[in-house]
């Protein structure tokens, strides 16, 4: 009897022990996946855009912590469906550098997303992200390093870049 207390004692303290390590090891998962998951969609877009030859939008609406796809308006008269998707919500996403603002506009705003401002990363038919889409987009959650999607120099595609220290600008 005093052998299964002294090994329930110890089991308790390990437990004890291990428990902060394994929730900021789960919550840094959710960061990573999270970034992982949009880079596939910014890969996603840019496929979809020279496939079907038109320009495809992926809108950031960072105050509902939501994404979305679409084709751009005006450029086809066929309806395209938007595709929204939720970040986690333990993780913040953040936009550095310029990026085009949707307007209240039926020509280059799709219906679903109509009146709201949002940062646009735009993929072109011929295969170049817009000059005018986000350089970097940040993941970070309450603490820790941040995440940080880049787009490459020749406007081709974006790219993880892991680890980050917190900045203090966007």
């Amino acid at each position: 009897m005093v052998e299964l207390v002294i090994v329930m004692t110890i089991m308790v303290i390990v437990v004890g022990v291990a428990a902060p390590s394994f929730k900021a090891f789960l919550q840094g998962s959710n960061l990573e996946n999270e970034a992982r998951r949009f880079l596939s969609l910014t890969r996603f877009g840019e496929s979809r855009a020279v496939a079907e030859g038109l320009p495809m939008d992926l809108g950031i609406n960072l105050k509902q912590n939501k994404y979305w796809l679409a084709a751009t308006g005006g450029y086809t008269e066929t309806k395209t469906n938007v595709s929204w998707f939720i970040a986690d919500d333990n993780v913040q996403m953040l936009v550095s550098q310029s990026f085009t603002v949707l307007t209240q506009s039926n020509f280059w705003t799709p219906s679903a997303v109509r009146g709201i401002s949002l940062p646009v990363i735009r993929f072109q038919p011929d295969g170049f992200i817009s000059e005018t889409s986000p350089q970097k987009i940040i993941f970070r959650q309450a603490s820790g390093p941040e995440i940080w999607l880049v787009q490459n120099r020749d406007h081709l595609r974006y790219d993880l870049e892991l680890n980050h220290p917190r900045s203090s600008r966007n």
